[in-house]
């Protein structure tokens, strides 16, 4: 055996606005309808997945998952203001029930970046009026749900949701205000910790966490003192502090609490997406110069997804689900040999990881980035809806089916790939 996975379990992951489809009034559907997206497409199309659901979960059954992370839409669920359409919520009820019949565990996204549009429309995260309205969600996706889920993530990647959108500008609403970044990642905290406490409520025997955007943040050069603080000044500011709040109920600055939070555990699991490291050269970062890239610039590194288990494991004690790790790749030209290099960084590690989830299960709509970028196990024709499973989806459905990569599926799918490089 080539790599032997011991206990850590295969999955792939999805969100709502991603592969659904359909107009939902959601901020992303209004951000690309007013020309935001880089192609020009909008999540209308996407994957067609609301129709497509039986078809979908006889996929993944064909390919041996068994656990599946999925995204509801909150726009569909509450269309307007304490108003919940039991349409969406029988659909929900059907898709996690059928995937429980086909021997998959779904775990269930609560925020994957989705608002509905009467939502933005009150500043959406900005205001801490926000969290009693999404805790009232929360409320009722339980009592319809937890019947066939009992795994939750309340929030995914808030750090990334705070910046992009506005700190950066380049997400929806398109801000460029480091203090109202600031004040969406507190109010993000705050909202996972309050959720938290109401889902152990209504379903003690349930497992919450959040899935942190995670990287390695390195110094260009380690005996420049200036490379060095900035690395350790962006990684505090864009995780360090948002993971303290979220697993200890920790308000470090420039994050802000309520007296409603009081310090304690709020994490039954530590969801990591990993992705890509940053290299930082004094107030920069960007990719280290010749190194494997992927399809959108993106340093391929599998050792930094080693270097962050065992760190985060040391702060944050608790099973470890990768909730997100994969690679835009067209090709597929070298998936299969990212997807065995990071599971071997995952069981190299020692920490206790449970899961890995790979993103994504099929091609699907990737924000700004639009139709372009191709991150599926199975590949998608979205002009017809066709999917195709991929030389590494039948990689991935092998090393389940074999509990790890054998000497054959390793000369097979990953000996002949090679990294691009940048």
């Amino acid at each position: 055996m080539k790599l032997d996975l011991g206990s850590l379990e295969l999955g792939v992951a999805t969100a709502a606005t991603q592969i659904e489809g359909g107009n939902a009034d959601t901020n992303w559907h209004r951000w690309a309808e007013a020309g935001g997206v880089k192609d020009g497409s909008t999540p209308a199309r996407a994957c067609d997945h609301w129709n497509r659901v039986d078809e979908d979960i006889a996929l993944l059954k064909e390919l041996g998952v068994r656990h599946y992370r999925m995204g509801l839409e909150w726009a569909r669920i509450e269309p307007a203001p304490g108003v919940f359409d039991q349409d969406a919520i029988d659909h929900y009820r059907y898709e996690v029930k059928a995937l429980r019949e086909a021997g998959i565990a779904p775990l269930v996204t609560l925020h994957h970046f989705n608002n509905p549009g009467w939502v933005e429309e009150k500043g959406a995260w900005t205001d801490p009026k926000v969290i009693p309205v999404f805790l009232a969600y929360v409320r009722h996706v339980l009592n319809a749900l937890s019947e066939w889920v009992d795994e939750w993530v309340t929030i995914n990647e808030p750090n990334v949701y705070a910046t992009q959108s506005y700190a950066f500008g380049e997400w929806p609403p398109g801000e460029k205000n480091l203090g109202h970044a600031m004040k969406v990642m507190s109010n993000l905290a705050q909202a996972h910790c309050r959720a938290y406490s109401l889902i152990h409520a209504l379903q003690p025997c349930a497992r919450v966490g959040v899935a942190h955007h995670l990287r390695v943040f390195d110094p260009a050069n380690r005996h420049n003192p200036a490379d060095s603080v900035g690395a350790k000044t962006m990684e505090y500011l864009f995780q360090t502090a948002v993971l303290e709040a979220t697993c200890y109920g920790r308000f470090l600055p420039p994050l802000t609490r309520t007296p409603r939070i009081d310090g304690g555990n709020y994490f039954d699991f530590l969801g990591v997406n990993y992705y890509t490291r940053s290299w930082v050269k004094g107030t920069a970062q960007g990719t280290r110069p010749d190194s494997p890239v992927n399809d959108l610039g993106w340093e391929i590194y599998p050792d930094g997804l080693t270097q962050l288990l065992t760190s985060m494991y040391e702060k944050y004690p608790a099973p470890i689900y990768i909730t997100e790790n994969g690679t835009a790749d067209r090709a597929d030209a070298w998936r299969a040999r990212y997807v065995y290099e990071h599971l071997a960084a995952a069981v190299e590690s020692g920490a206790p990881v449970e899961r890995y989830y790979h993103w994504c299960f099929t091609d699907n709509w990737e924000w700004i980035e639009g139709e372009v970028p191709r991150f599926g196990l199975v590949g998608l024709d979205y002009e017809t809806g066709v999917r195709t499973v991929r030389p590494s989806g039948r990689f991935f459905a092998d090393i389940g089916a074999q509990g790890g990569v054998t000497d054959e599926a390793y000369e097979r799918w990953v000996a002949p790939a090679e990294y691009r490089q940048g």
